[in-house]
């Protein structure tokens, strides 16, 4: 590539980051800033609509009139569960779909791929009657189940599992291990990069969530962030500087774990279609 058109492409990609970065930037500088600024400064648009004139760290502390210091701790704590929790089904289901042979393993992976083609929103209205009439609104547990089986992060597993020489669990099953044993020694330990971005899927899946959990655990006790973030816009009145430092909170747990995480959920993803 010659300098000319590598100088074309790096401006574009320029141009590219810069509409992806400029949304954040304006976030979080609303966030620091009085609420009668925010919305003052975006006609004409001039510097200080992505810089404060006048820095405040108020908006922030308004955050735990809201209780959103629970929500917060609801959040983790039902994201932590989830992810533990998740990544053993899913890894065990990922193994099964790719190692074992047994009838109807290729319609079973095919249900899997087009469940996780269906928008969770679609069904989470239904989903909603069945847990209610199981007793679990308001619940831990009604927050953690839907988040447990995530068809894409089988999908993931079972691409990197369809990796690993069969000679390794043909060798093993030679020397008197199971299938289980195989799992634990052989398939998981080296399936590290697969597993971690397995578990970026469903926490980003699980921290994220608005619909399911405003649907059932609307008790104040079980909120969690994103549906405690929206409890600042009120019918008489809207807290927009609380609303922008609870997104920027919110934000910035997921921005830290998949910027720590990224070159293995990278690889993950590239090692996935090892083996079809």
């Amino acid at each position: 590539m010659n300098s000319g058109r590598r100088a074309v492409v790096m401006v574009l990609s320029g141009l590219v980051a810069l509409l992806f970065v400029l949304p954040l930037w304006w976030t979080v500088a609303s966030s620091l800033r009085p609420q009668a600024e925010t919305f003052r400064t975006l006609s004409p648009v001039s510097v200080w609509t992505l810089v404060p004139r006048h820095f405040t760290f108020g908006n922030f502390g308004h955050l735990g009139d809201g209780g959103f210091d629970t929500a917060m701790a609801n959040s983790l704590l039902v994201t932590v569960v989830t992810l533990v929790l998740g990544l053993f089904i899913c890894a065990t289901a990922a193994f099964a779909l790719a190692v074992l042979r047994f009838p109807g393993r290729t319609a079973i992976f095919g249900v899997m791929v087009v469940s996780f083609l269906i928008p969770f929103d679609a069904i989470a209205i239904p989903l909603t009657g069945v847990f209610r009439d199981a007793g679990l609104q308001n619940s831990y547990l009604a927050l953690i189940l839907p988040g447990v089986g995530n068809g894409f992060a089988v999908f993931l597993l079972r691409g990197f599992f369809r990796g690993v020489p069969e000679e390794l669990s043909e060798a093993a099953r030679l020397d008197g291990l199971g299938w289980w044993g195989i799992f634990l020694r052989i398939y998981l330990p080296l399936s590290r990069p697969a597993l971690i971005g397995a578990g970026l899927i469903l926490f980003v899946f699980q921290w994220q969530a608005y619909l399911w959990p405003l649907l059932i655990a609307p008790d104040a006790s079980k909120r969690v962030a994103p549906v405690a973030i929206a409890q600042f816009a009120g019918e008489h009145g809207v807290d927009f500087g609380a609303i922008f430092a609870g997104a920027v909170v919110t934000a910035l747990v997921p921005l830290l774990v998949l910027l720590f995480f990224q070159r293995y959920f990278t690889q993950s993803v590239t090692q996935t279609g090892v083996k079809g």
